[in-house]
């Protein structure tokens, strides 16, 4: 074998055996071996390349009845820093964390349509300043800085092509960012990085098959198909909330008429609940927004139909089967084994969840659900930016490299 074959068999097999600790530890040199099907030897041999790099350390004796003892291996907490960043249509999130992931600092703030693109992003790396320099302090190796963007991304060159509720066109914030902060940067669609998020920490924990999808102000999608998120030919694959599903709808952020995220988003139950509001009083509602329709929120539609307001409930029982419906068609496509459902759409749950499951019971095709199991997102706000922690940590222990 070739010297280089031999160094890419090495990573291959190092990456596999960092992996497993990351789902197993704590686990012994020999339950490795066993879980990846590596030699004893090699599964020795790289440990303690790893223990050497300060990435893994050996831990408490296991206590066994039967021969001696085993040596347990976890990832080193110390082993580095990790910052997640998340730039979306209204705030900027921003999370430092260790080697497992665990948090030491975050931030989120609010940011305001009068700001230009150069001021958000000078924002944003001022927070990045700040969480490396937390990292500083605390003695951690930066590892790199994961970034979750609301639009297209070429993920290969990190460059933004176009995210239309910003209105930000070709921003090239890897070259940006690598030139600033000299470390790995990953840039890529928020909704991908809630996916990794989600496979990483949340209700999808190593589900490889299902498809995450989460409404703040549009529709976005993620794709996990055998482990691996699915991002298409260049990039731009799990754009799903611009299928066109109305031809005489309501004109998209993106230009197009009809998307699937003008019937389903925050966006969707405020304009049914504002026609409704034209035609018919609702002295209850027009009080709560001081008698004008633009304090309404999507917020409090949801609590009103909570409480049985007619106006909200049926609002969000119509996005609930047009989403049922949309899903339906996803699960005959792709035939995952859960889909997970996060942002706003949380809130409404309560309402959501029996309409959306009965809607694609009744649309899918009978095979494609067998199994499926439907959750709802136990991370709220922080699955994109736990997501671009994640994508970090991904190519560091899958060797993934996407640069």
């Amino acid at each position: 074998m070739f010297t280089g074959d031999q160094e890419k068999v090495r990573k291959v097999n190092r990456s596999l055996i960092l992996n497993t600790l990351r789902l197993h530890a704590p686990v012994s040199r020999a339950q490795v071996a066993n879980i990846t099907g590596l030699t004893r030897g090699t599964v020795s041999n790289i440990v303690n390349s790893l223990i050497e790099d300060g990435l893994v350390f050996e831990d408490q004796l296991q206590d066994s009845k039967v021969g001696r003892p085993s040596i347990l291996l976890r990832l080193r907490p110390d082993g580095g820093a990790v910052i997640g960043v998340e730039i979306g249509v209204d705030f900027i999130s921003v999370l430092l964390t260790n080697f497992v992931a665990e948090p030491l600092w975050e931030t989120r703030v609010k940011t305001y349509p009068s700001q230009s693109q150069t001021d958000i992003i000078h924002q944003a790396e001022a927070y990045i300043e700040q969480a490396l320099d937390i990292a500083k302090e605390q003695t951690l190796r930066p590892l790199g800085i994961g970034v979750g963007l609301p639009g297209l991304v070429n993920v290969r060159q990190g460059n933004l092509i176009m995210a239309p509720n910003l209105h930000w066109t070709n921003v090239p914030l890897r070259l940006m960012w690598n030139q600033r902060f000299r470390l790995p940067i990953y840039i890529d669609n928020e909704a991908n990085l809630s996916t990794l998020g989600e496979y990483y920490f949340g209700v999808a924990r190593n589900t490889d098959n299902f498809i995450y999808l989460s409404s703040d102000i549009g529709l976005g999608g993620g794709v996990m198909i055998d482990g691996r998120l699915f991002r298409g030919a260049n990039g731009y694959g799990g754009e799903i909330g611009h299928i066109q599903r109305d031809l005489q709808g309501e004109e998209c952020a993106c230009g197009r008429i009809g998307c699937w995220e003008t019937l389903v988003g925050p966006r969707a139950v405020l304009r049914r609940v504002k026609h409704e509001l034209n035609v018919k009083q609702d002295t209850q509602l027009l009080e709560a927004c001081s008698g004008d329709l633009c304090n309404l929120t999507f917020e409090m539609i949801v609590q009103f139909a909570l409480e049985g307001n007619a106006i909200c409930r049926q609002a969000m029982e119509d996005v609930a089967v047009n989403l049922g419906v949309g899903i339906a068609d996803l699960v005959n496509i792709f035939n995952p084994q859960m889909i997970v459902i996060g942002g706003a759409f949380i809130a409404g749950k309560d309402i959501l969840y029996s309409i959306i499951e009965k809607t694609i019971l009744s649309n899918a095709l009978s095979p494609s659900v067998e199994n499926l199991q439907i959750k709802f997102s136990e991370r709220t706000a922080e699955a994109c930016v736990l997501g671009a922690v994640a994508v970090v940590l991904d190519d560091i222990l899958r060797e993934l490299a996407i640069n």
